[in-house]
């Protein structure tokens, strides 16, 4: 732990202050983890390094995974249309909704709220915002849509395809399952979601539950770039940025200094941080996971706080490049 001493000290101060009720900690290169730990408690429930938490949008570029590995085998391409899986989408459209538009936040699919019913019928049947490829606006249903996708293709559920592929990397505990017991998250309602109507939805956008261990090995398999999860090209695919100088709406609008690739976050421009060749996502309540391909890091950060005033993830990922 010594190394990276200050990005533990980051996390712990954050914990102490009552900032952010627990975190875990991880951090990684391609040998494998090399500095992990966990912090604080939720009620009468101490942190273990091991528990499991709500990833939310951390969801997003593994199941954007599950989609590149379905591209390698031929099966769908980045022009797909949504239509190819759900031949009544897009009845009331002029445009073509592609899996690079539902990839990269700009398929101009109306937002429902986070946790509400019937997301197929509601991505198939919600009128358009703009129209695909011209704007791009953060979207969670859309990756209803790469699921329906990738289902058609392979004729496997995406969750399990995603745990069969993952449980190879050594992240065996990614799963939808509530039996985990995942760590609670205080502020939920108060914030505006039901946490247990959310959970009944196994959101492909936002449903997975997992452990800091699963997103490390997740990490180090990247990092190593071998094929294990997807081929060198995929990756290199799925880093292209996909969102150029197209008009960026809240809350990812252009003074962030970000790209979408394909369900990646790239932070090519962002200018808060140290080293700007990095990848990755955050989540709902307070999750972060980001591998910087170059300085040869990934690090992982599990919280469970939706609303985190004075938490600045760029602190932690800037701690973390400075310890190298």
């Amino acid at each position: 732990m010594t190394t990276y001493g200050a990005a533990f000290d980051w996390a712990r101060r954050h914990v102490e202050a009552g900032r952010l009720p627990t975190a875990v900690l991880g951090i990684a290169t391609a040998d494998g983890t090399v500095a992990l730990d966990a912090f604080g408690a939720t009620g009468t429930r101490s942190t273990r390094s091991d528990d499991h938490y709500r990833l939310f949008s951390i969801t997003k570029p593994l199941v954007g995974l599950v989609a590149a590995r379905a591209i390698e085998r031929g099966l769908l391409t980045p022009e797909t249309p949504l239509s190819a899986a759900l031949p009544a989408f897009g009845a009331g459209r002029d445009d073509i909704v592609r899996l690079r538009h539902l990839a990269s936040h700009t398929s101009g699919i109306a937002e429902p709220a986070l946790d509400a019913p019937g997301l197929r019928s509601a991505l198939v049947s919600l009128g358009r915002d703009f129209r695909a490829g011209t704007v791009s606006r953060y979207s969670t249903i859309a990756f209803e849509g790469i699921a329906a996708l990738t289902e058609h293709a392979t004729g496997v559920a995406w969750d399990a395809e995603l745990a069969a592929w993952a449980a190879r990397s050594g992240a065996d505990g990614l799963t939808l399952d509530e039996a985990s017991d995942p760590i609670e998250i205080p502020d939920a309602a108060a914030n505006g979601l039901d946490i247990e109507a959310f959970a009944r939805l196994r959101h492909p956008g936002a449903g997975l539950l997992g452990r800091a261990t699963d997103l490390l090995a997740i990490g180090s398999a990247l990092l190593r770039d071998a094929g294990e999860i997807v081929q060198p090209a995929t990756l290199g695919m799925m880093l292209r940025p996909l969102t150029d100088d197209i008009p960026r709406l809240e809350p990812y609008p252009a003074e962030r200094g970000q790209d979408w690739g394909f369900t990646w976050n790239l932070r090519s421009r962002a200018p808060g941080l140290i080293d700007r060749d990095v990848y990755g996502h955050g989540g709902w309540s307070g999750g972060e996971f980001w591998v910087h391909p170059t300085a040869g890091v990934a690090w992982v950060l599990l919280t469970n706080r939706a609303d985190r005033p004075g938490v600045d993830a760029d602190e932690l990922d800037n701690a973390v490049i400075s310890a190298l």
